[in-house]
C-alpha cells in the first residue's frame, strides 16, 4: 500500500521535508477565500464520522494518493466545529441564564482550552508516539512520517464525535440530567463514557489508515480505563452536574 509514495520524485519529498510550511500554505490561503471552502464535504465527513468513520478515513487515504499529503487542505471542517462550539455554548448560556459574561466565561475553556490547546497537546502526543514507536521501515519505499497537521486533523475528527455525545446530546437531555436521581446520573455519565470511547476509537482509525504504521491499537488502551472510571462514577459522581456547575 505504500508503493505509490515511492514513485514520487525524490526531490519533491526532500522539498516537503525541508520546507514543511509549503504544503500547509493552501490551507491558510483558503481561510481568506470563503467561496473555495467545501462546507458540503465537511458536513458529509461529520455525518459519516458518526455512522461509518472508517469510510471517512478511506476517503482520506484516497486524498493522500492524489495530493501526496494526509492532512486536510480545506479548513471548512474546523470552521464548522468552531461555530458548533459557539452555538452550543450560547444554548447552554441561554438555558442557564448566565448572560454574556457567563457565555464568554464558558467559551474560553470550552473552545480555547478543550478544543484548541488540549487538541494541540493531544495531537503532539499522538504525532510523537506514532513517529517514534509505531513506524515500520520498508526498504522498498521512501521513509514516511506522520504529519503533525494530520495528527491535529485526527483530533478534530475525534473531537466531533465527543462533541455530539458530551455537548449536543447532553443539552437535549438537560432537563432530565439536572435532576438528582440515579437515572440522571446513569444517563449523563453514560454519555460522557461514550464520548470518551468514541474519541479513542476514531483516533485509532485515523492512525490505522496509515499503512506505514503498526500496533495502532495502543490508541484504544484508554477505553478500558474509561470503562473503569465510568463504573466507579455510577456510585455517586454525576459528571454532568459537576461540569455544568464548573462552566456555567
Amino acid at each position: 500500500m505504500s508503493e505509490p509514495l515511492s514513485l514520487l520524485p525524490q526531490s519533491n519529498v526532500q522539498v516537503r521535508r525541508r520546507f514543511p510550511r509549503l504544503h500547509r500554505s493552501a490551507l491558510w490561503r483558503r481561510f481568506l477565500h470563503w467561496r473555495q471552502l467545501d462546507f458540503e464535504f465537511a458536513l458529509w465527513q461529520m455525518l459519516y464520522l458518526l455512522v461509518s468513520p472508517r469510510h471517512v478515513y478511506r476517503n482520506i487515504y484516497y486524498h493522500k494518493q492524489t495530493k501526496n499529503q494526509w492532512a486536510r487542505d480545506d479548513p471548512a471542517f474546523m470552521i464548522l466545529q468552531v461555530f458548533g462550539i459557539l452555538a452550543a455554548t450560547a444554548a447552554y448560556s441561554v438555558v442557564g441564564g448566565v448572560g454574556m459574561h457567563g457565555f464568554f466565561k464558558a467559551l474560553v475553556p470550552l473552545l480555547v482550552v478543550n478544543y484548541i490547546v488540549a487538541g494541540m497537546l493531544l495531537a503532539t502526543l499522538t504525532w510523537f508516539v506514532a513517529n517514534r514507536f509505531l513506524r515500520h521501515q520498508n526498504v522498498h519505499a521512501a521513509d514516511q512520517q506522520v504529519e503533525w497537521q494530520y495528527a491535529f486533523d485526527v483530533h478534530c475528527n475525534s473531537f466531533f464525535a465527543f462533541f455530539v455525545f458530551a455537548y449536543v446530546l447532553q443539552f437535549l437531555f438537560l432537563p432530565l440530567l439536572m435532576k438528582t436521581s440515579w437515572i440522571s446520573l446513569f444517563l449523563g455519565n453514560t454519555l460522557f463514557a461514550l464520548a470518551g470511547s468514541a474519541y479513542a476509537y476514531i483516533t485509532y482509525l485515523g492512525f490505522h489508515a496509515m499503512p506505514f504504521l503498526q500496533h495502532q491499537e495502543i490508541f484504544l488502551y484508554t477505553i478500558p480505563l474509561s470503562a473503569i472510571a465510568y463504573l466507579a462514577s455510577l456510585f455517586g459522581f454525576n459528571v454532568s452536574h459537576h461540569l455544568i456547575d464548573y462552566y456555567f
